[in-house]
């Protein structure tokens, strides 16, 4: 950042807060996606649904949508391809018939961790600069404004949510 004034300017302006986490995540993203689309032949939020289908089988659609806040056309655009390549399946749920549960298959599971394991090594790339502590810090933070309702609804936006 030393070395680019106007990112400098710009992560240190009234709006620093919001465009240090952006910058962090689409510069992560240009990345990530990038090594997801050429090496898997998936886009990143088909890899985003496995992972959290592989971590918590039974997932709905929906709960994949809270996880990962995408609009509903693009989890369930993600569902159909991890379905069509056999990744996932979906079953009706026991609790309501009409819904669907989704289900990691082996292959999916597979496919997940060699991504996974992709991801923690880039993970430890871009946080490597950061103590331990720090990076603790930072999750805490990041929890805290997780947990904050006013991240999915807005008074100062109002429509945007």
């Amino acid at each position: 950042m030393h070395n680019d004034p106007l990112l400098a300017r710009l992560l240190n302006s009234d709006l620093r807060e919001l465009l240090s986490i952006s910058h962090i995540v689409l510069a992560n993203n240009q990345v990530t996606n990038r090594h997801i689309e050429r090496h898997y032949d998936m886009p990143v939020q088909c890899w985003s649904t496995l992972y959290a289908v592989a971590l918590s089988p039974g997932l709905r659609a929906r709960d994949v949508m809270r996880v990962f806040p995408r609009p509903q056309n693009t989890v369930s655009r993600a569902v159909n391809q991890l379905e069509q390549r056999g990744l996932i399946v979906q079953r009706p749920s026991a609790d309501d018939g009409r819904a669907k549960q989704l289900f990691p298959t082996l292959e999916g599971i597979a496919l997940s961790e060699d991504i996974r394991v992709a991801v923690l090594k880039r993970q430890a790339e871009i946080f490597g600069v950061l103590t331990q502590d720090e990076r603790s810090t930072l999750v805490a933070l990041c929890h805290k404004v997780v947990s904050n309702p006013d991240l999915y609804q807005s008074a100062a936006m109002p429509g945007g949510d």
